[in-house]
């Protein structure tokens, strides 16, 4: 905590130094949106270059200066937090003032900015993530607390914890580890029993594209256990970009890939080829939109799709249909198909990429 407020008191001294000086104040960060400033690391996944370009929010103008003021304000909410050893969830800084605010995506984006300006991890700065995710199957953990979660399967799913470095005295016997795109997907696997029945295992879902505990969590899961991790997406390129989240992170947090990145992450299903092997009716598959196109166009021209052969060779198959799957489209032949047939023989074949 020393170093997150030592971190807050560098920036004011600077925009004081600047009003001594009779200069205006900047705020100087990385740009992070920036793919010029992103390099690609089997090791890591994608991770931002020591020396990127940055951008200033600077006080003097009319454009920026709104912005330079609310980083102000929430630099001083997290410097009162992390001394009284307080934490806050986004939303809560959010409807703290929501006049002065806006919306919620502006802070957002703010709390991403100042995590990515003082090089310091979001948990660090006591700002809490809501959780959307879900965890299920053979997994018990303590929380930050002392609560004594189990996951093991039953009908119902644990919340991710809100807190995941905080948890510790994890136990599993999992062999492998599913990570599921959604979240029907997720219940109906739970409803047949999936995490007994084939052999024990933990299921995550990040209920579409994951929040930052589920990566989090996904990250600290294979740090502990070092098993398998699987993926079963759609096969549409919403999906492809989602796994590719959890495998090699996102171009806006790049800053903190080595936290979140699990670049080991093997492509389950469901996967283009699967759509043509299991001859499944054109009627049940629906065609691209203008939108589908280029997600897909920009996917492919990703650094890691390079050193993906396989990868490569499933968005050429989607790219030429020009059609896309959900999951849900396996009960189109039997309506267990996927917990009885389809995930079991992936599993005992290697049907993986």
């Amino acid at each position: 905590s020393s170093e997150v407020l030592e971190a807050i008191e560098n920036v004011i001294q600077d925009v004081l130094k600047s009003l001594a000086q009779k200069k205006a104040p900047v705020l100087t960060l990385a740009n992070r949106s920036d793919w010029r400033n992103i390099e690609f690391k089997d090791s890591v996944g994608l991770q931002m270059i020591p020396h990127c370009t940055t951008k200033q929010i600077r006080s003097d103008c009319p454009r920026s200066a709104p912005k330079f003021a609310l980083m102000l304000k929430i630099l001083s909410m997290i410097y009162k937090m992390v001394q009284s050893n307080t934490y806050a969830t986004k939303r809560d800084i959010y409807y703290s003032d929501t006049l002065l605010f806006g919306s919620q995506s502006v802070v957002d984006n703010i709390i991403s900015d100042i995590s990515c300006m003082l090089k310091i991890p979001r948990r660090s700065l006591h700002i809490l993530s809501t959780t959307k995710g879900f965890v299920a199957g053979n997994l018990s953990y303590t929380e930050e607390d002392g609560t004594k979660v189990n996951c093991t399967c039953g009908a119902t799913a644990v919340t991710v914890p809100s807190n995941v470095q905080g948890i510790k005295n994890l136990i599993s016997h999992a062999e492998f580890m599913l990570i599921v795109e959604k979240d029907a997907t997720f219940q109906r696997l739970l409803d047949d029993d999936f995490c007994n029945k084939l052999s024990p295992c933990i299921m995550i879902t990040g209920r579409g594209i994951p929040d930052l505990n589920t990566r989090l969590l996904v990250r600290k899961l294979w740090d502990t256990f070092q098993i398998p991790i699987f993926t079963l997406m759609d096969a549409d390129p919403h999906g492809v970009e989602i796994m590719c989240i959890y495998k090699y992170g996102s171009v806006s947090m790049s800053f903190e890939a080595h936290h979140l990145t699990v670049p080991s992450i093997k492509w389950l299903g469901l996967l283009p080829s699967d759509l043509q092997r299991l001859n499944i009716r054109e009627d049940v598959l629906i065609p691209f939109t203008k939108q589908d196109q280029k997600k897909l166009a920009s996917i492919q021209k990703r650094p890691y799709i390079a050193c993906q052969p396989m990868w490569k060779k499933e968005l050429e198959i989607m790219a030429a249909s020009k059609l896309k799957a959900e999951i849900q489209v396996l009960t189109s032949l039997s309506s267990d198909y996927l917990s009885r047939v389809y995930l079991p023989n992936k599993l005992q074949f290697g049907g993986w990429l």
